[in-house]
């Protein structure tokens, strides 16, 4: 399994939790799959570049700090 995928994962699922959303409302306001969030969240795969606008956009984030794995638990920027 590819570190980046994991290291996304966690990132994301961080980012999620912080803003109070579900896999499952994530999923619903992406036009997801639970099924595919789960699984970039777990690092089995990763998201296509529109999915990564997505996400960046539901979670009021630049894409690039779904990247940002200096600072695990630092504040979400907005």
């Amino acid at each position: 399994m590819s570190t980046l995928k994991v290291q996304f994962g966690q990132q994301l699922k961080q980012l999620r939790k912080r803003h109070g959303i579900t896999q499952e409302g994530l999923a619903g306001l992406t036009g997801l799959t639970t099924e595919s969030i789960s699984n970039i969240e777990r690092g089995i795969f990763g998201p296509k570049f529109d999915t990564l606008e997505k996400l960046a956009d539901v979670l009021e984030v630049p894409v690039k700090q779904l990247f940002d794995f200096s600072q695990p638990n630092s504040k979400v920027s907005r």
